[in-house]
C-alpha cells in the first residue's frame, strides 16, 4: 500500500461511517425520535472562530451565515478525524483486514465529544444534565456513536471488498 492509499482509505472510511450515521438519524427521525441540529453545530463552530466557546443556550445564540453548511462540513470532518484515530491506534493493517470490535469501541469512545465537550459548551450541561431527559439523551448519543462505529467497520469492509 503506497503512502497515499491509507490517507484515501481513511477519508473514505470517515465519510462512509458518517453517512451510515446520517442514514440512522434519518430513520429514527422518521420514527419520531428527536435528533440534534447540524445548524446549531455550525453556529457553535462559527462562534468558536470568533472566540466564543461556551453558550448558555446554543439555540438562543446569534445565528450565523451558512451555519447549516458549516455544521454538515464539521460533522463529516470530525468523522474523518475519528476514522484516522481508529487507523492510528489499530495500524494501517486494520484498513486491509478490518475487525468489528475496534471499530465499534472507537465509535463508543467518540461519544465523549458530545457528552463532555459539545453539550456543556452549547448549554445543555455535562452529559445533557440541563435537558429535560438527560439519561435518554445520553442513551441516544451512545446508540448513535455505536452506529457510527459499526459504520467504520462496514465502510472499511466495503472498501476492501470492492478494491481491485
Amino acid at each position: 500500500m503506497s503512502p497515499l492509499q491509507p490517507s484515501i482509505a481513511i477519508v473514505l472510511i470517515g465519510v462512509g461511517a458518517t453517512a451510515v450515521l446520517d442514514l440512522w438519524l434519518a430513520a429514527i427521525k422518521r420514527l419520531g425520535v428527536p435528533i440534534g441540529s447540524f445548524a446549531l453545530i455550525g453556529r457553535w463552530v462559527a462562534h468558536m472562530a470568533r472566540g466564543q466557546f461556551r453558550h448558555a443556550s446554543m439555540a438562543k445564540a446569534e445565528p450565523v451565515n451558512n451555519e447549516l453548511a458549516i455544521g454538515w462540513v464539521t460533522h463529516y470532518a470530525v468523522g474523518i478525524v475519528f476514522a484516522a484515530v481508529l487507523v492510528a491506534v489499530q495500524g494501517v493493517g486494520w484498513v486491509e483486514q478490518p475487525t468489528v470490535v475496534p471499530a465499534v469501541l472507537t465509535g463508543l469512545a467518540t461519544v465523549a465529544m458530545p457528552l463532555f465537550v459539545m453539550q456543556p459548551a452549547m448549554g445543555s450541561g455535562f452529559a445533557a444534565s440541563k435537558t429535560p431527559t438527560p439519561l435518554l439523551n445520553c442513551a441516544r448519543s451512545v446508540a448513535n456513536h455505536a452506529v457510527f462505529g459499526a459504520g467504520l467497520y462496514v465502510t472499511a469492509w466495503a472498501i476492501g471488498t470492492f478494491r481491485p
